[in-house]
Formats: C-alpha cells, structure tokens, sequence
C-alpha cells in the first residue's frame, strides 16, 4: 500500500506501524497561512487522488475528525493561532509525518 499521497493543499498517509490514516490542507499565501489536520478513515484514504478536482479531495477530507487547526492571516487571527481537538491523533500524525520523511532522506 502506498504510505502517502499529495495534492495542491493537501497530503495524506498511512502510518502502517499505528494502522491510522490522517491528512493535512494546508493554505499559505502572502496574507498568511491555514493549517487543518484531520484523523481519515481508510476509506476516505483510497478515495483520495481519484477525484479531477482537488477540491473535491479537500472536501473528502473535511468529513473526517479534525484534529488540528492553525489558522492565521494578515487579516487577524481568524481562531486560536493554535487549536487542538485531539491531542493524542496529532501527536500521532506529526510522529508519522517524521518517520516518513526520514524514510524520504534515506532514499
């Protein structure tokens, strides 16, 4: 199975040692920069990529628990620079998102 799959705002992966699928959007631009971090099931995993519209994948994603936002633009902060739903999942994800880049070095 492949661990990770990426599109314009988004990236997703599977962590095979925890069997646990997250996903993050991430916007950044001149104003700022939205992060949104999300708990997927492995359904929405296999759906993801398979759609002609990214768009579509980020909505696919915004169905699944949210685990993590930072959201922060030259407008003001539009929430908590940092809010986190469930702990335990992000740090999990931020875990994952290590070993596989560290994984990425290696190669």
């Amino acid at each position: 199975m492949k661990n990770e799959k990426r599109g314009n705002n988004w990236t997703a992966f599977f962590d095979p040692d925890t069997n646990r699928y997250f996903a993050e959007i991430m916007y950044t631009s001149r104003e700022g920069r939205e992060q949104y971090d999300y708990e997927i099931t492995q359904d929405i995993y296999s759906r993801l990529g398979t759609f002609a519209d990214d768009t579509d994948n980020e909505r696919l994603i915004k169905t699944a628990m949210m685990t993590y936002s930072f959201e922060n633009t030259m407008y003001g902060t539009l929430g908590p620079e940092r809010m986190v739903w469930d702990e335990e999942a992000n740090e999990t994800m931020n875990k994952a998102a290590r070993k596989l880049q560290r994984k990425k070095k290696k190669k």
